[in-house]
């Protein structure tokens, strides 16, 4: 099969990983790629939002599949797109993917299906949301309804806090994305990740996770797209899982049935683990970055059959194995980020942590130039690492994090801290 992923970051690299060991895949494409990716599937340079470029490219090279990775242009319809053309794709529809592109959206839908997630309400001018800021207290969470890269989402401590973030995101902060707000309680209790595939009607368990979204040791400081993740995660025992499934992933599914917009892909639910029980927090409509660098290194199935089968309605006959060992990964960032930061600084030592024992190193934010590993991203590397437990893959980790030669990158020293305390 000639099998193409969209994206570039560390996530789609360890997708590529995996699908580049699929015996079913004979050639891999990936569009764009990045200076990683380049090592395991052809890169072509296609922009993945677009959808006309990339159902061309599928035609004229005879793409048999597609995975999507990144949300945007499944938010933008990419898998309409190419299913109508004739060519197979993983990922949800538009409309099913409404749940990550709305919040608003996604809250209406918990509502319909029962699902407990936290009391909200939904606004689009600034006099009715501060007026419910000031009713309701803080602490409280500010949403941008829209896809805002990670960034559309306040946990406020103030009354204050709360209106600025809600002024801010009106007045155009994050254009579009911003132009409705949802407004919620904050809940309290510990997050972490759970990952499920399905295929209209059917879900199929993967496996949990637990990241690091803070840019601060201790988690502190603005929130970005990840500084680091582990799976298992310890917290979300099998009872907790199996009420995952009954209370929040199987009512969704039937619920977006029900609604005309059948979910078809990977369902990522961050969770809330509250003393009640967990509380949905958000959806994600994709494998998430950087815990897609962390399930995929312990999944020894082959990935491929199985999103095949989420895409063909056939997961009640697929069963996943995974491997015992826990996986942590630590993610290498540019200096500044998530704020301003400089582009084009040269990675060396990525062969000397690519060659430890127990370590794989996926490439977010690289291009290859001039046999050159170059830092174009604000998050860059991932390193990742399998041990027989959470010290011995936290250890390993960091040791390639060491071999790692790029001044102009930090890390955060803490990745997997509360699975130690547990």
């Amino acid at each position: 099969m000639k099998v193409l992923v969209i994206g570039s970051g560390g996530r789609e690299h360890a997708l590529c990983w995996a699908l580049k060991a699929s015996p079913l895949v004979e050639t891999l494409v990936c569009a764009p790629g990045n200076g990683g990716i380049a090592q395991v599937a052809a890169c072509v340079p296609l922009d993945p939002l677009d959808l006309a470029g990339i159902e061309r490219y599928c035609k004229d090279e005879a793409v048999d599949f597609v995975v999507v990775g990144p949300e945007a242009p499944l938010v933008a319809g990419l898998v309409d797109r190419l299913e109508a053309a004739g060519i197979a794709a993983f990922g949800p529809s538009a409309k099913a993917a409404q749940l990550e592109g709305s919040k608003a959206f996604m809250k209406e839908i918990c509502k319909t299906a029962g699902v407990p997630t936290a009391a909200y309400a939904r606004f689009r001018e600034i006099g009715p949301a501060r007026a419910y800021i000031e009713a309701q207290g803080a602490p409280i969470v500010v949403k941008a309804d829209g896809l805002a890269a990670g960034k559309g989402v306040v946990v406020a401590e103030s009354v204050a806090e709360a209106v600025a973030a809600a002024e801010a995101m009106l007045d155009g902060q994050f254009g579009d994305a911003g132009a409705e707000l949802v407004i919620e309680d904050c809940l309290v209790g510990e997050e972490a990740s759970f990952f499920a595939l399905v295929d209209g009607t059917t879900a199929l368990p993967l496996a949990t996770a637990q990241d690091h979204k803070r840019v601060g040791e201790g988690d502190i400081g603005p929130n970005t797209g990840g500084m680091g993740a582990y799976s298992p995660a310890p917290l979300l025992t099998p009872a907790l899982c199996e009420i995952a499934m009954d209370e929040i992933i199987r009512p969704l599914i039937a619920a977006m049935a029900a609604a005309g917009a059948p979910y078809v892909g990977v369902l990522y639910a961050g969770l809330m683990v509250t003393e009640s029980g967990p509380k949905l927090l958000e959806i994600n409509v994709r494998f998430g970055d950087p815990e897609c660098q962390v399930l995929i290194p312990r999944l020894s199935s082959d990935l491929l059959p199985a999103l095949m089968a989420a895409r063909e309605g056939g997961l009640g006959d697929i069963s996943l194995r995974w491997r015992d060992e826990t996986a942590l990964c630590v993610v290498l960032a540019a200096q500044g980020y998530p704020g301003t930061y400089k582009k084009g600084s040269e990675i060396r030592g990525l062969d000397a942590a690519d060659g430890l024992e127990g370590v794989t190193v996926f490439h977010a934010g690289t291009a290859r130039e001039n046999g050159r590993i170059l830092a174009i991203g604000g998050r860059v590397l991932g390193v990742t690492a399998l041990g027989a437990g959470i010290a011995e893959a936290q250890t390993r980790a960091y040791e390639g994090i060491n071999a790692v030669d790029w001044p102009g990158g930090f890390c955060r020293r803490d990745i997997g801290w509360r699975a130690l305390a547990r």
